[in-house]
């Protein structure tokens, strides 16, 4: 605060000292003689004259280069032995038992301190500018700075720092003496900036002072605030509830991902996967298995593991999930319920096997530097880049999967055996093979949803376990076999369960889905789409 208080009194003093020049000897007998507020606020003087020789002069000064003699002169010492007039710059021999030196005390530490970040509002450097201006974005400024910082935006070229400095002088001419001001500001915080930020501003300026009393007096002003605070409020609500949409997009394409190859073993096979979460896990183990590769053997390539990654995953979950149906389920058919156990005899086995191989911790998987970060839109929205590249990985794998099912001859032989598995064996489809290649594609689009949780999420060996509830919900919502179903039960379940958490909990949100499900299916048991398979035969 006392720095830009001692950076606000060079804004008064800005309008005075213009044809004052810069480091005249009346300056450097005005700082020789003053104590440490008067030194301070002729510090905030010249950093308002832009002078180019202040910042060697703040460095000499915390170097404790400068003392005082009692006549009021201004003498320096650059190498702690002979002395100097700091105007002249004589030499004058040794110091004097008279002479003080200039201490940099607190007080005057903040002038200084003042003084550099207003004169860096003044260099020719755009990013110094700019890493000045940012400071001062998260800092609690004095109203009195703002004459300041009216010139600086004035002559700010560089539309970034011109906007942050504009937003500076909007939020200072909310304390402006000149009502006039104060409506002009409150209706520019109303149009542009960030919205909470911006309404707590308008809120705070509408609320009581120390005293008890309205912090704003003016009639006029405070029905702007007040009309302006309204505004805010609703962009507030309709940016949370944006944010609350994209959480439950990024869930729900998490679990269609989840949900898509059990949509396909559980639609052709009839089979209730229990090892499915346990395949998501293999595909998430394998990225951190490529990802570990290419730091030991490729460090320079390793922001682009994920694409090695996703093809791995893929393979390594479709070749277990063959090994599962060759050796396990194909004795099995028909019979669901030791199906069941089985798969869940399997998954106990791979998750044993994962700790036994890589620890019961989780491992890291480091998200590349190119999904790092956000894409921040206002302070209550924030959109992760890693959920976004999530929600548009989603999309691609649905698309290819619908293509391949639709497009492909092993899509019409899967569909086929589906529809009517003794007419396509009539027709001399090898339905094995078909059971085979189906309950590889569905395990490998689970090897990339465990890529796609590796990236935002612990990856350990009860990762699955996590999500295999919600996917088989989703399966049943939308339809078994079904992948418009699976779309749009998992969107939809998504939204759902991030729209009631805020509202209520997450335990409740939970419980609250879950009914909602149930009676669903008590009023639509097909799910969304209609059954097709030899369930309905």
């Amino acid at each position: 605060m006392r720095l830009f208080q001692l950076a606000g009194a060079l804004a008064l003093a800005l309008s005075l000292a213009r044809s004052v020049p810069a480091f005249s000897p009346e300056d450097y007998g005005a700082f020789a003689k003053g104590g440490p507020s008067e030194r301070a606020e002729l510090l905030a003087q010249w950093a308002a004259r832009a002078d180019t020789g202040l910042p060697s002069f703040l460095d000499a000064l915390e170097a404790s280069e400068f003392w005082s003699t009692p006549d009021g002169r201004l003498v320096r010492t650059p190498d702690g032995a002979q002395f100097r007039d700091a105007i002249t710059d004589s030499v004058l021999g040794p110091a004097a038992p008279d002479w003080e030196e200039v201490v940099v005390s607190n007080v005057l530490r903040a002038g200084v301190e003042g003084a550099r970040a207003v004169s860096k509002l003044s260099i020719a450097d755009p990013a110094e500018r700019l890493e000045a201006a940012k400071q001062m974005q998260e800092a609690d400024l004095d109203p009195a700075m703002l004459p300041a910082l009216e010139q600086a935006v004035t002559r700010e070229q560089v539309p970034a720092i011109h906007i942050l400095l504009k937003s500076l002088v909007t939020k200072l001419s909310l304390a402006s003496d000149q009502p006039a001001k104060r409506i002009l500001a409150a209706q520019a915080l109303g149009k542009s900036g960030d919205a909470s930020n911006n309404l707590k501003l308008v809120e705070d300026r509408l609320g009581l002072d120390e005293t008890g009393a309205p912090l704003e007096t003016d009639s006029a002003v405070r029905l702007a605030l007040q009309n302006t605070a309204a505004g805010l409020k609703t962009k507030v609500w309709f940016f949370e509830m944006t944010g609350n949409l994209f959480t439950g997009v990024s869930l729900g394409s998490i679990l269609v991902l989840v949900a898509l190859g059990l949509a396909i073993t559980y639609g052709l096979l009839g089979v209730i996967n229990m090892a499915h979460g346990e395949l998501v896990m293999i595909g998430a183990y394998a990225t951190y298995l490529v990802q570990t590769v290419f730091r030991q053997s490729f460090p320079s390539a390793e922001s682009y593991y994920i694409v090695v990654a996703i093809p791995v995953a893929f393979l390594v979950s479709a070749l277990v999930g063959i090994a599962l149906e060759r050796l396990v389920l194909r004795h099995l058919y028909g019979r669901p319920l030791e199906s069941l156990l089985a798969t869940w005899g399997v998954s106990l086995v791979l998750i044993q096997t994962v700790r036994s191989l890589f620890g019961p911790q989780n491992v890291e998987v480091a998200s590349p530097e190119w999904l790092s970060g956000s894409l921040v839109l206002q302070s209550n929205l924030v959109l992760p880049w890693n959920r976004l590249a999530i929600i548009a990985f989603a999309g691609t794998v649905l698309a290819l999967t619908a293509l391949v099912l639709t497009r492909t001859r092993l899509g019409l032989f899967i569909r086929a055996t589906t529809q009517n598995r003794r007419m396509a064996r009539c027709m001399g489809v090898r339905t094995s093979l078909v059971d085979m290649m189906a309950f590889g594609l569905g395990s490998g689009l689970a090897g990339l949803a465990g890529v796609a949780l590796s990236q935002i999420g612990n990856v350990g060996p009860d990762l699955g376990q996590g999500y295999i509830v919600d996917s088989f919900l989703v399966v049943v919502v939308g339809g078994v076999g079904q992948l418009a179903g699976s779309l749009w039960a998992g969107l939809g379940i998504g939204m759902l369960s991030k729209f009631l958490e805020p509202a209520i909990g997450a335990v409740l949100a939970k419980i609250g889905l879950l009914v909602i499900i149930i009676l669903f299916i008590q009023k639509r048991p097909q799910g969304l789409f209609a059954l097709k398979g030899r369930q309905a035969d």
